[in-house]
């Protein structure tokens, strides 16, 4: 359980004498793969596949368990026209129905959509009390406006908007924010995935390390190809690696994201170096070049499909909890 931080004995940023063991690492024996169902990152026109309507998220989320995600990421819709929500009442429409037919860990945002305050971004996590939530490890730029470039027709008068105003917007989440989320929801045993767009992240997730406000196994997803956050290279992601094998040694467990057309292509090559991987609709709309992915499932089966063929043994439900220390689904409020 989180604990209240002392400001006044915390270290700035790790030193030395924080610095723990990095060790080679081997491909990971059993891989975690992640599903992030609909985000609030693309808009209905993007594709007619990203689920909107609390039935249609259920449904996609049990298929991508079905297909062998582990883990369900999840955000809601307004089901009127598919605007971001972070109401709770939205999430529970869905939640419980998930819960009843998968076994799958249930991961709620706490970053919610753009220009959502940080207490609206708490009220469906805080009400649900889930296994696991994301939390993003910073404040950023988080540039969705190129997109505009490839939407020929809108179908909500929103959407423009939406994407524009990311053109002069900052994802707000300063330490202070952070501090009180693993203390509000470290409080009911939920856990996180630490999300990192940038190196300067994993030194703030270090920081609280050091500061006893998480506790190991560290669930580290790293992301790449957002704008405002580190690039999608592959250099990019063995940079990150090696930094997180610096700052965490053998206290975290490391995950992949990629962006839009970089995703297969990133957690692929992550996979092979011992991460985990994440797919989904929220992540990239496509299965493949030119090709808009069905369903969540069809991401999932492709990626496991790939697993597989490189020798690599996909994690359960079940497995995945003991390796990131989580609470059962038995023990959430929903």
């Amino acid at each position: 359980m989180a604990t209240e931080p002392n400001p006044a004995s915390a270290p700035t940023t790790p030193g030395p004498a924080t610095a723990r063991p990095a060790s080679a690492r081997p491909a990971a024996r059993k891989v975690v793969v992640s599903c992030a169902v609909t985000g609030a990152i693309h808009v209905p026109s993007q594709s007619p596949y990203l689920p909107i309507t609390p039935t249609e998220i259920a449904e996609s989320a049990v298929g991508a368990a079905e297909a062998g995600a582990a883990i369900l990421h999840l955000h809601a819709r307004d089901p009127r026209d598919g605007r971001p929500s972070p109401d709770p009442n939205r999430f529970l429409e869905f939640l419980p129905a998930i819960k009843a037919a998968t076994d799958a860990v249930v991961n709620i945002t706490t970053g919610g959509g753009h220009r959502m305050t940080l207490d609206e971004r708490l009220a469906a996590p805080l009400r649900a009390r889930p296994e696991m939530c994301s939390l993003n490890m910073g404040s950023m730029n988080f540039g969705l406006y190129p997109a505009m470039g490839r939407i020929k027709e809108y179908r909500h008068a929103w959407e423009r908007d939406y994407l524009e105003a990311s053109r002069d917007y900052i994802f707000k989440n300063t330490f202070a924010d952070i501090e009180r989320v693993l203390a509000e929801l470290g409080a009911h045993g939920t856990r996180f995935e630490f999300e990192c767009y940038d190196v300067g992240h994993l030194y703030t997730l270090a920081h609280f390390l050091d500061r006893g406000l998480v506790r190991p196994p560290l669930f580290v997803q790293t992301i790449f190809g957002i704008l405002g956050g580190i690039g999608p290279d592959p250099e990019d992601l063995a940079h990150m690696r090696r930094t997180a094998d610096r700052l965490f040694g053998d206290a975290y467990q490391w995950s992949i994201l990629g962006a839009g057309r970089h995703q297969l292509g990133l957690v692929t090559m992550g996979a092979i170096m011992g991460g985990h991987v994440r797919v989904g609709l929220e992540d990239s709309v496509y299965l493949g070049k030119g090709e808009l992915a069905p369903t969540n499932a069809a991401l999932v089966a492709k990626v496991v499909r790939i697993l597989r063929e490189l020798s690599l043994d996909v994690a359960t439900p079940a497995e995945a909890r003991t390796l990131l220390g989580l609470k059962g689904k038995d023990a959430v409020g929903f």
